[in-house]
């Protein structure tokens, strides 16, 4: 059986300030811990997986390739971030494809749930930038999306006036550390865990006034999901590729199917300015699902793939109800 062998009320140190660590810290201090949140990077956080995510809240459009485990941890989610940034924008989710793609957009409305279907003038109606562009599209209305780098830090500031403590440039160890350890450094943790991997995800960032959209859109591609992401200043987000290797850059290649994809969307992208190129190393075991591992007072959580600001949340609300009640997760916890 699993167990802890710190007191609940313990102070819990929480290592990395991405995704995973900035949840695990904020409903820890909530609850009433003593928490402190160490980062061996600076506020910016440039170094974070997180700094280069898409921020796709989708937990149904994940349906089509991800595990049972990962549509019931994000749905979760989903309520928890509505509880705790009521401003998360939750204005839903598009899937759309060319014809040379339609069987696998059929294949894609078979293997989810929670969309209904839009003909063409419905799509207009909801996004009028897209009009004439599409058949018809895949609507999945309850699903959001954030933008990373600006809600990373309104995460951070939540965490401080929960009465936790953040220590940024602080390169710790769980060795360095008393009371609860929760680890969430990603790829840096196979010094422990060594069955973790990178797997690489590209995007590129460009900035157009010609388009206005109100919510992600899914292109359908032959070989990984392509989405165009809206934010704040006319900008958009093109990602993001799922390559198993772990240099970092974006590849010509891979530049020019998300390029293109952003054209095949709308042929004003052609026209829009490229603002950054860049690629986070998203942190997986063999298996692509996430991972919270207990070895007494240490508990890691990792492996998080290309889910991390989806599932985040849950994991976090597990591992309380785990130190709190000593409640289990069989899908997700394991003794290490």
């Amino acid at each position: 059986m699993l167990q802890t062998t710190k007191r609940p009320d313990s102070p819990v140190s929480i290592i990395g300030a991405g995704i995973a660590g900035a949840w695990q810290a904020l409903l820890f201090a909530q609850a009433g811990h003593a928490v402190t949140l160490h980062e061996r990077g600076d506020a910016a956080m440039t170094d974070s997986t997180s700094h280069w995510a898409g921020g796709m809240l989708a937990p149904w459009c994940e349906a089509e390739v991800a595990e049972p485990i990962i549509s019931r941890l994000g749905q979760r989610s989903l309520d928890i971030w509505r509880r705790e940034l009521p401003d998360t924008p939750f204005n839903g989710s598009l899937v759309v494809a060319h014809p040379r793609e339609r069987n696998d957009f059929e294949r894609f409305a078979r293997m989810t749930e929670g969309h209904r279907r839009l003909d063409a003038a419905a799509l207009a109606e909801l996004e009028p930038s897209l009009e004439g562009r599409f058949r018809d599209a895949l609507f999945f209305p309850t699903e959001g999306h954030v933008e990373p780098r600006r809600v990373l830090p309104k995460l951070h500031e939540r965490i401080k006036a929960a009465g936790g403590t953040i220590k940024f440039s602080s390169d710790v160890t769980a060795a360095d550390l008393d009371g609860i350890v929760i680890d969430c450094r990603g790829l840096s943790a196979r010094d422990e865990q060594s069955e973790l991997r990178g797997v690489k995800g590209e995007m590129i960032l460009i900035e157009t006034s010609e388009v206005q959209l109100s919510r992600p859109v899914r292109l359908i591609h032959p070989r990984w999901p392509l989405y165009v992401i809206p934010r704040e200043g006319n900008l958009f987000m093109l990602g993001a590729t799922s390559i198993e290797a772990e240099d970092t850059g974006v590849s010509v290649r891979s530049a020019l199917e998300l390029l293109g994809a952003a054209y095949a969307v709308h042929p004003a992208f052609g026209e829009a300015r490229i603002v950054e190129f860049g690629s986070g190393l998203r942190p997986a075991f063999p298996d692509n699902l996430p991972r919270i591992g207990i070895r007494g007072g240490q508990i890691s959580v990792n492996g998080l793939y290309r889910h991390g600001f989806l599932i985040a949340p849950a994991l976090a609300e597990l591992t309380l109800s785990f130190v709190q009640r000593g409640q289990i997760d069989n899908e997700v916890m394991q003794c290490l």
